[in-house]
């Protein structure tokens, strides 16, 4: 879980630093910056939509391997 957190953090400061070179004079860098941004927007309004709209989330479905040991057996 730290290295989570830690990795976050590098990722955002660095988004960052990229936005500060970008708006100080490298504007090529704007438009593949936005990317991100937008993406994130995108998927917290659907997020959003859904909880208003009481739609609730789909459940996680993860196989184990003793699972798929139990079903490839004859």
């Amino acid at each position: 879980m730290r290295v989570t957190r830690i990795t976050i953090a590098v990722a955002l400061v660095l988004y960052i630093v990229l936005w500060v070179i970008a708006l100080n004079g490298a504007s090529t860098f704007i438009a593949p910056l936005l990317i991100p941004l937008v993406l994130a927007v995108m998927v917290a309004l659907g997020v959003a939509l859904n909880r208003w709209m009481g739609i609730a989330p789909r459940p996680q479905h993860f196989n184990d391997a003793e699972e798929e040991d139990d079903e490839q057996a004859p």
